[in-house]
């Protein structure tokens, strides 16, 4: 076992907690994304809580890991994390989308700490985590560079081309995580009135890029943080985490359903979202 039983129950409250900021932030707000963010939730309690090496007391440390949050619409997730972590007081996350906020619907890297890279114009994101790992190599740094890429995302040209040079330059420093949700807001309707899967056979396109390919789920603690340990053992080439995970995951009525990539729960809705969050908690 890669983890003990004690820092699985606490990666477990993490996630709960981040899942119940994320609604009821949402809520408040009256905008926002909850399904990405949500599947999302257990990948960076993992990295955030276990797996990177960070100072939240020291955000800007030359030495520490760095993250991208590619997808970066999902940013509501990577907020309440940084919150819990320490890097601003949670109480804040009720200023999320307003005009003088510091968490606005996308990261901005220039206003709020613990934001390596500002995000949202899908396809990007892993572009600047090529550049970062690239960096750490030229200078003789021995960080790592995380990001985080969508599956929706993932059928953005600039995803291939940043593909196409990580591998080019061996970049080993460099472990992309693919929220495998299969699950996007728009695109060609099925026959059961849900949305076809934005792209199929990931492993088998980054392995055509000369990535190392470890698949997981998504939403299991020691799978994920194993993965992250493989990440690190190879050598000569980037690796993806192609996580295997649930849009909405956490709440019943929300998961595996489109409507839920960009809507503000009801006060009902709310409600039956905590009590889920809670007697899951126990």
């Amino acid at each position: 076992m890669s983890i003990s039983e004690e820092k699985k129950d606490l990666l477990k409250k993490k996630s709960n907690e981040t899942r119940r900021l994320i609604i009821e932030t949402v809520h408040h707000a009256g905008a926002g994304h909850v399904g990405g963010p949500m599947s999302a939730t257990d990948l960076l309690v993992s990295l955030y809580f276990d797996v990177m090496n960070i100072r939240e007391n020291e955000p800007n440390w030359k030495d520490r890991d760095r993250f991208i949050l590619s997808k970066g619409h999902s940013a509501i997730a990577l907020y309440a994390v940084l919150a819990l972590r320490g890097y601003f007081p949670v109480e804040e996350m009720k200023t999320f989308d307003s005009i003088d906020s510091r968490l606005q619907g996308h990261p901005d890297m220039t206003i709020l700490p613990g934001i390596d890279m500002s995000t949202g114009s899908l396809g990007q994101g892993i572009s600047a985590a090529v550049g970062m790992a690239l960096a750490a190599k030229l200078s003789g740094e021995d960080y790592y560079t995380y990001c985080m890429i969508g599956d929706g995302e993932s059928q953005e040209g600039q995803v291939w081309e940043a593909a196409d040079t990580a591998s080019k330059y061996e970049l080993d420093n460099l472990i992309v995580i693919l929220d495998y949700n299969k699950l996007q807001q728009y695109g060609w309707t099925r026959s059961d009135n849900n949305r076809e899967i934005p792209i199929t056979s990931p492993q088998t396109r980054f392995e055509a890029f000369g990535w190392n390919v470890i698949e997981m789920d998504g939403h299991d603690y020691e799978a994920i943080i194993e993965a992250c340990k493989e990440a690190k053992k190879v050598k000569g080439k980037p690796t993806v985490l192609v996580a295997h995970t649930v849009k909405g995951k956490g709440i019943s009525f929300m998961e595996n359903d489109y409507l839920w990539h960009s809507r503000v729960p009801t006060d009902e809705e709310l409600e039956n979202g905590i009590k889920e969050l809670e007697e899951a908690s126990k």
